[in-house]
């Protein structure tokens, strides 16, 4: 099966030796996604709510640029500094996926790239 590397201006560029996302077949499956705004590219101000929002907003650049769409996720993995944090990073996350969400799983990571308090990665199928 082919592989596609998936590109999107509208989204930070990776920051290391990987991609924003690959396409193989009608699967998109998106690299983690920080709270980093693309122009700056610095986390966003504003802690957990704030990065969730950036970081979902950036996935769906990706997805876009795949022909796909967050309507079309199947599945997300979240990575939170602070489980604590985890009512906050919901409520931003029901905003994205307000009918049918995904699958998800939720898990508290020790450390996430560029001190990144939420990172988000996610499995969608294309349009």
């Amino acid at each position: 099966m082919q592989r596609e590397v998936i590109v999107s201006d509208r989204a930070p560029a990776a920051v290391g030796p990987y991609s924003q996302a690959i396409r193989s077949g009608n699967l998109i499956f998106a690299a983690g996604q920080l709270g980093i705004d693309p122009i700056t590219k610095k986390l966003v101000e504003g802690g957990v709510a704030a990065q969730t929002r950036q970081a979902l907003e950036n996935l769906s650049a990706v997805l876009e640029a795949a022909g796909s769409s967050l309507a079309q996720v199947v599945k997300t993995t979240v990575f939170l500094i602070d489980m604590n944090e985890f009512s906050t990073m919901n409520a931003v996350y029901a905003e994205f996926f307000p009918a049918m969400p995904p699958a998800r799983s939720t898990v508290q990571a020790s450390a996430l790239p560029l001190g990144g308090l939420v990172e988000i990665e996610v499995i969608a199928v294309a349009e």
